[in-house]
């Protein structure tokens, strides 16, 4: 479970009683949708015909663009997760990082979902004796990409869930 059992509420929408704002929210779910995109080659090289999870990475950009409703996007999350089903660690984490990533819309905490499943498909893709070095540089390619109206948002929330997401954010 990547979610922690009590919702912070930087991370709910003002209209729904937290202190998160909407165009922070669209934020999160582009770097999002970033990191996902970043690992998808991972599931494309895999299941090339299957366009599953890059549609929910082009519908969290179209949600963002206020194209689509909540509730599309979030029913996408569930397509592109089925879509792991059965792959190789690599492209399993790469299908389920961009089910996270859409997911945003609906629960803006999903951002580190993505991220972290992006980091786990590119620990998988690599060597035993890579691994760790690999999951480094990918935390530290998705820090750099952190808009800074952001930044100190999901640093706080990596540090507060690492031990909920594999400890994936030690870059």
């Amino acid at each position: 479970m990547l979610l922690p059992k009590e919702r912070d509420h930087r991370f709910i929408t003002l209209r729904r009683g937290g202190t998160l704002t909407d165009p922070h929210h669209h934020l999160l779910a582009l770097w999002a949708a970033e990191c996902a995109e970043h690992v998808l080659p991972l599931f494309e090289q895999v299941s090339p015909d299957d366009r599953r999870p890059r549609q929910a990475i082009e519908l969290t950009r179209a949600w963002v663009r206020g194209e689509i409703p909540m509730k599309q996007a979030h029913q996408a999350a569930f397509t592109a997760n089925s879509a792991a089903k059965g792959l190789p660690d690599a492209a399993r984490f790469a299908a389920l990082s961009a089910g996270q990533a859409v997911a945003v819309a609906h629960v803006a905490a999903h951002e580190l979902g993505a991220a972290a499943y992006a980091i786990r498909a590119i620990s998988e893709s690599v060597a035993e004796n890579e691994k760790e070095e690999a999951g480094r540089q990918e935390c530290q390619w998705q820090r750099d990409r952190l808009p800074e109206a952001i930044r100190d948002l999901v640093l706080d929330d990596q540090r507060l869930r690492n031990h909920l997401c594999w400890f994936v954010f030690n870059c």
